[in-house]
């Protein structure tokens, strides 16, 4: 049996263990970044860069049929569309991401590693196993993985999920996607304008829940508008693969908002027929499979970190976590938030430049566990050290036409938090930037604001390309930008974001 000792193992190659990995070895520490599929991960070829890739073409004809004097585009040319798409994820090879890695001083390391114990874990490889230990830190970012929910007959249908829709290489002609969260509004949208006949099946009263109110409805509106059928209320009871299809039963919930497009609101089970069933009703930690229960942890759980990312639970202050695994975050941007961190805590804790007890011959992998500099030791909220955002600022953009984008609390998720809130709110439409955009400009803002701080603590835009608004909005929240100090940021004329000046005089300032 082959041994292998670095001074961190980082469990996961995606863009989450990417950043893990390249920040804790930033003083000298060796790191070995262990992927079994590709290097780069879900976010790089099954899940971000494709499925905006799907998206885009979409966005710009409907750009271009509002503008005056462009011209009707016509539909997509759907091989083209997959064509590009194919290019952004670099045809699922990941090469260029391994030079990466390798040129960032990493070791890349093919294969699945199970822990066998403390710093120490088994690396099954296709030519023989590895032993590896860890001298100083493990860090796991191994992600998540679709659910399938428990519907009798689904999995014999071989239902897709994210990733089969982000990489199909054929646009079925009718798609039932079965969900309402950000996975299935974006690939309905993108599917809608391939040219597929899309229903959305969802089981609660509304699209992206976790959004304010105002914010799925407006999605769903827009949605049907295109042609898409969005039925709320509706439960899939059963599924079986036939010659013409898959054939669905939906169970139709009648209650308040519980619609169809054509208003009605059915009672009785319905049959549906359609070629592909997309199942997007959310992820779970992927930790099935890596011998936790050998370090005192529960297999296929999320593991519990502290804002250091540092697992709770287990002895040594050795083990960490980061991303979708942790249960904490869901979001390949807020998981790179947390691997930085993460990255920058294992380089301080374990900076070899600071151990007076190793010699020169010993080198850095010698460092003894629980080496300190001051500044991490002494770290506190909002430290460089310390993954506060995950708690109060954490940005969400969902690409659908109209986009969706927040950050912070939800008005709900506020006043459930005890705080005494005042919300204001703004249709875009009405600011000049949105009228030189386009004649259809439609959407609106709205802002949380906690009348005892008098600073914002949640904002919401709905609208054309309003992701690129949320910035400012984040920036405010973390900030904790008083709104009298924030009406002194003036935005530039005729743009979108002079909205934050409409807010604010909304507010009476």
């Amino acid at each position: 049996m082959t041994e292998r000792e670095f001074d961190v193992v980082v469990l996961g190659g995606g863009a989450v263990g990417e950043n893990a990995a390249d920040r804790a070895s930033r003083t000298g520490l060796s790191v070995a970044l262990v992927e079994e599929a590709l290097v780069g991960g879900e976010c790089s070829y099954w899940a971000c860069m494709p499925s905006k890739a799907l998206l885009r073409p979409g966005d710009v004809v409907q750009q271009a049929r509002e503008a005056r004097g462009v011209g009707d585009p016509g539909p997509l040319d759907v091989h083209e569309v997959l064509a590009r798409r194919d290019e952004v994820t670099h045809h699922w090879d990941d090469t260029g991401q391994v030079q990466w890695a390798e040129g960032a001083g990493l070791t890349v390391l093919r294969g699945h590693a199970r822990f066998t114990g403390p710093r120490t874990l088994r690396l099954e490889q296709v030519d023989g196993d590895v032993d590896l230990r860890a001298r100083c830190a493990v860090v796991v970012a191994t992600g998540s993985t679709a659910v399938v929910p428990p519907v009798p007959g689904l999995a014999d249908v071989r239902p897709w999920t994210s990733r089969e829709a982000t990489s199909a290489h054929e646009v079925p002609e009718r798609l039932a996607v079965i969900g309402g969260g950000v996975v299935a509004v974006e690939m309905a949208t993108a599917y809608a304008d391939l040219g597929s006949a899309v229903t959305v099946l969802v089981r609660g009263d509304r699209l992206l829940e976790r959004a304010e109110p105002f914010a799925g409805k407006a999605v769903a509106k827009a949605l049907m508008q295109r042609g898409v059928r969005v039925v709320l209320g509706a439960e899939v009871v059963s599924a079986r693969r036939e010659p013409g299809g898959v054939q669905l039963v939906v169970q139709h919930h009648q209650h308040e908002g519980a619609r169809t497009r054509d208003g009605s609101a059915g009672t009785r089970p319905e049959d549906l027929v359609v070629d592909e069933v997309l199942a997007a009703t959310g992820r779970r930690p992927s930790t099935g499979d890596l011998g936790l229960e050998t370090i005192g942890l529960e297999p296929g759980r999320a593991v519990t970190v502290d804002d250091a990312l540092q697992a709770v639970g287990v002895e040594g202050d050795w083990l960490f976590a980061v991303g979708d695994v942790t249960g904490r975050t869901g979001t390949t941007h807020q998981g790179k938030y947390d691997a930085r961190v993460c990255g920058d805590v294992i380089a301080a804790r374990f900076d070899p430049r600071e151990d007076a007890n190793v010699s020169a011959d010993q080198g850095a992998g010698s460092v003894p566990r629980g080496l300190t500099r001051s500044g991490e030791q002494e770290a506190g909220p909002w430290s460089r050290y310390r993954a506060s955002a995950d708690a109060a600022a954490v940005p969400q953009v969902v690409f659908s036409r109209p986009q969706v984008a927040w950050v912070g609390m939800t008005e709900a998720e506020a006043r459930r938090a005890g705080l005494d809130v005042v919300v204001h709110g703004y249709d875009l439409q009405n600011l000049a930037g949105a009228t030189v955009t386009s004649p259809e400009y439609s959407g609106r803002a709205q802002i949380v604001v906690d009348t005892s701080r008098d600073v914002i603590v949640g904002a919401t835009f709905v609208g054309p390309d309003v992701g690129e608004v949320l910035h400012a909005a984040t920036i405010a929240v973390v900030g904790e930008v008083p709104l009298d100090r924030l009406w002194h940021a003036v935005p530039s004329y005729p743009t979108v974001s002079e909205v934050w000046l409409r807010l604010l005089e909304t507010a009476g300032l």
